[in-house]
């Protein structure tokens, strides 16, 4: 699971469902005139609160957060984790306004009706939970302002040109040690050697050979996307092989047109059709 593909949206949705953990161990409901020392339940006292409110709040925004950090969507019986969370958000919002009417199911402690009985703290908070999850939820996907990364993306270093090997020096394999006072030995690397009379210089095109065509503007350079955006297989398939998150940065290795060939974490390569808004490292 990818955090850094996590939304603003998602925040908020994290946020709404730790207020509704603590809403749930504060007070059903309130007696008017009820003394101080009164044993008032909490949410957790009544099942239908618990299951409607509660269980199905926090499940909804666990399944929105964990839609959101997947590298590729999950599904089940035809929808998305996602689409699963956003229902049962929506869901425990409209419990939580029920209740705020009736708390106690229009019965008091005695099986009369009582008109001294209102939402308690708990049912209030959670109200507010329920509405800000589920408006969070929903409105995500829609608002430019919540798909933002929750996250800064980290700087990345610079990148080295596609294909280069590592410098040769202390660790790398084949490094030669230097001799006593830090010059080189002849015939080791980083010694130049003196060309034969008549020998061509190294990078002089041969006679009779044409001069080697100039080498591309383009360098290699880290980038990362604004919002999800599928990779492309170079051979035109119109099926992704990857998604794109925001939040992670991925090198760009070769333009072609409009359109960026970009390598991921695990060395897949594709092409990035829609590049705008990308941050560059």
């Amino acid at each position: 699971m990818n955090i850094r593909s996590l939304t603003r949206g998602d925040g908020v949705v994290i946020g709404a469902a730790v207020l509704l953990f603590i809403a749930s161990f504060l007070d059903l409901y309130s007696i008017d005139g009820a003394p101080d020392s009164a044993d008032i339940p909490t949410l957790w006292d009544s099942g239908p609160v618990v299951l409607g409110i509660v269980l199905a709040g926090i499940i909804g925004a666990a399944l929105v957060v964990v839609a959101r950090g997947l590298p590729q969507p999950r599904k089940i019986a035809g929808l998305d984790l996602g689409q699963f969370g956003v229902a049962f958000t929506v869901f425990a919002a409209w419990c939580a306004l029920g209740n705020i009417f009736d708390p106690t199911g229009g019965f008091d402690g005695e099986g009369g009706f009582s008109d001294d009985i209102g939402a308690g703290t708990g049912l209030i908070l959670a109200l507010v939970a329920t509405l800000v999850m589920a408006a969070a939820a929903v409105a995500t996907p829609l608002v430019p302002a919540l798909k933002g990364a929750l996250l800064p993306a980290a700087r990345p270093a610079a990148p080295q040109p596609y294909g280069a090997q590592p410098p040769g020096g202390y660790g790398y394999p084949g490094a030669q040690p230097a001799s006593f006072g830090g010059q080189p030995q002849p015939g080791q690397p980083g010694q130049p050697q003196q060309p034969f009379p008549g020998q061509p210089q190294p990078g002089q095109p041969q006679p009779g050979q044409p001069a080697p065509a100039p080498a591309g503007d383009f360098s290699p350079f880290w980038f990362a996307v604004p919002v999800p955006r599928p990779l492309f297989p170079e051979d035109g398939s119109p099926t992704p092989i990857a998604e794109l998150a925001p939040g992670t940065w991925y090198l760009a290795v070769e333009q072609r047109g409009p359109v960026l060939v970009a390598q991921t974490q695990d060395g897949r390569r594709g092409v990035l059709q829609d590049t705008s808004g990308i941050q560059r490292g």
